[in-house]
């Protein structure tokens, strides 16, 4: 008999799959073994091999999102599926499954929205080639940008509170959804850890859908569209820095030569350098405007997260 839902917590384990039928059985066996006590979703994406049929042969709940795309999918579960709290694991079998009760003792004891599971492996076949510099590359970016990150942004293996999956405004498409999922921790300021946790190579016949420089230039991509969304000053700040910085480069000669000749003798660099100078000015009226409107959304966003309870107040721990 399942414990009762107002004394433990309800646990989900999210399973996002795309032609995963090589090793969806042995992800859904190692997570009933290690969260007996969570109902295990797997999420068919368009699958063009037997997926979806083996994860409910394995004893999984299986269910169709037609839109494809990691970040699809993950807006799909997030707004389906309903728990306390939220184990996010790739349908792959690299990530280690046995981490999972640490993970959402971690979560309930510090009260925590999000606990990133940091890939730790010593297999060099465990990362494609480029994956680790583009890893250390793309959570450097963010670093930068937005002050603070975690060592393993990219990490598919995270666990959730409910305030933090109900929350969330999911708007990635595809392989970029964790870069979103790591700016809104950042911007909200929720309570979040990190654990490092063991990643293992991709069992034989079992193919990774990661295509390295596109789906690289869409997280970029990404991280720079969220710095304008979610820190528009900064971003039309550095835009206009850069047309003033290139305004007094073109106009050093000319001041140069009006001093020692009293002429301007180049208009068309005269008439260039005052156009960078209205634009780099209505850069930063445009960033000091969309701050403002970012602020009011900001604390809309807040306000929504909110709603729904810590997760430390609603149940008392995992069963035995």
């Amino acid at each position: 008999m399942k414990p009762s839902s107002n004394e433990y917590p309800r646990l989900a384990v999210l399973v996002p799959c795309y032609n995963e039928a090589v090793t969806i059985t042995q992800v859904v066996n190692e997570f009933r073994q290690a969260l007996p006590q969570a109902e295990i979703y797997v999420y068919d994406n368009n699958s063009s091999d037997d997926t979806a049929e083996v994860a409910r042969k394995a004893g999984a709940t299986v269910r169709h999102v037609g839109l494809q795309g990691k970040g699809n999918v993950i807006r799909r579960m997030f707004a389906d599926v309903e728990a306390d709290i939220y184990v996010l694991v790739d349908g792959d079998a690299t990530y280690h499954a046995p981490s999972a009760p640490m993970m959402v003792s971690r979560l309930q004891e510090g009260g925590l929205d999000m606990v990133v599971g940091s890939r730790r492996s010593d297999e060099q076949a465990a990362y494609r080639s480029g994956h680790r510099w583009g890893n250390r590359m793309l959570t450097g970016c963010v670093t930068v940008l937005f002050g603070r990150s975690f060592s393993d942004m990219l990490s598919g293996y995270r666990v959730f509170s409910r305030r933090f999956v109900k929350s969330f405004p999911a708007q990635a498409h595809g392989f970029e959804t964790e870069t979103e999922l790591t700016v809104h921790a950042l911007e909200l300021r929720v309570p979040a850890a990190e654990v490092e946790t063991p990643y293992g190579a991709r069992p034989e016949g079992s193919f990774s859908k990661l295509n390295t420089y596109r789906d690289g230039w869409r997280i970029l991509q990404t991280i720079f569209l969220l710095l304008r969304t979610e820190r528009p000053l900064a971003f039309f700040g550095y835009i206009g820095l850069a047309m003033v910085v290139l305004a007094a480069v073109l106009a050093w000669p000319l001041f140069i030569t009006y001093a020692q000749t009293g002429l301007v003798p180049r208009l068309p660099t005269a008439v260039l350098v005052m156009g960078l100078l209205m634009l780099a000015s209505l850069s930063f009226v445009c960033g000091l405007v969309l701050d403002t409107m970012t602020r009011a959304r900001h604390e809309m966003k807040r306000l929504a997260y909110l709603v729904h309870p810590a997760p430390t107040t609603t149940y008392h721990g995992l069963p035995a």
